[in-house]
């Protein structure tokens, strides 16, 4: 067993920290000696790793203690999750690297180009295999046949302001591979629905919070469980891009009145700001 002062010297993590995580119920105590100090195993050791790992990229507290208190995930899960925040941190570093290099060598285009227009295609073809045949139908008939549907999805994603988007929400995923990946591997129909009631509840619960601060820890806890809910339904690996954006879609209509209706007046306005406390307003 060590103590808190021990814990301290091998972490470096300040013990004032350690008794906050106490507090909030991140990382508690393994035992207390009988003159009541706070006393830690090996195990509590370990989980502080994973907890300390997970600051290094700046994820809030609340969505540490979700991650970890999580029945489905395992140690051995979460160090793969933890491997994956590496490997996509080092992909966008190497991306950013080669972009200096770049523009160094004076050979910077500005071609904005993230698809390809083979890779376009692809994601096109993909879609209209995996889409509902009514929806499908109706794109037909709204664009006079598939020939021509194809030539407009192609023509619209291939623009410069949509490829710019594209960008973006590579970066949410991780990666090139890991957004086609995902857009090639729809969920059933079932699937959807669960994760839908999944989310449904957990806006229910953030409703009933609206009378508490929205950077308070329970309000936070919430949103934080939110966020990984929607990562596991994207797949996407990091969702704090999207959620910003999706928050400002909260206070503007028709989407502000749909979630005050469904969930009480002022609803919209109080996840939106709850979702920017928890993660930081876009900048």
């Amino acid at each position: 067993m060590r103590t808190v002062k021990e814990l301290s010297d091998i972490t470096g993590i300040s013990v004032r920290a350690l008794h906050y995580y106490d507090e909030i119920g991140l990382l508690t105590p393994t035992a207390k000696s009988e003159a009541g100090y706070r006393l830690y195993d090996d195990k509590a050791l370990e989980t502080l790793r994973q907890i300390l790992f997970f600051r290094e990229f700046a994820i809030p507290l609340g969505k540490i203690k979700s991650i970890l208190e999580n029945p489905a995930l395992n140690q051995k899960q979460i160090l793969q999750m933890q491997r994956e925040m590496l490997v996509a941190q080092k992909a966008r570093t190497e991306r950013l690297i080669a972009g200096i290099d770049t523009i160094l060598k004076g050979e910077d285009t500005m071609d904005f180009a993230i698809f390809s227009r083979t890779e376009v295609e692809d994601m096109f073809d993909a879609m209209f295999t995996q889409i509902p045949e009514q929806i499908r139908q109706i794109a037909i008939d709204e664009f006079g046949g598939a020939d021509k549907w194809r030539a407009h999805y192609i023509e619209v994603l291939s623009s410069e302001q949509m490829q710019k988007s594209f960008a973006k929400i590579v970066e949410w995923y991780g990666g090139k591979e890991a957004y086609q990946d995902a857009a090639k591997r729809p969920m059933s129909q079932q699937v959807v629905e669960s994760y839908n009631k999944r989310l449904d509840a957990i806006l229910q619960k953030l409703a009933a919070k609206q009378g508490c601060p929205a950077d308070s820890f329970e309000v936070k806890e919430i949103v934080g469980e939110y966020g990984f809910v929607i990562r596991q339904a994207s797949s996407m690996k990091d969702e704090k891009g999207f959620l910003l954006v999706y928050a400002k879609s909260f206070r503007k209509d028709p989407m502000q009145s749909e979630l005050d209706q469904k969930y009480g007046a002022g609803s919209a306005a109080f996840f939106a700001e709850a979702i920017e406390a928890f993660y930081g307003k876009a900048e």
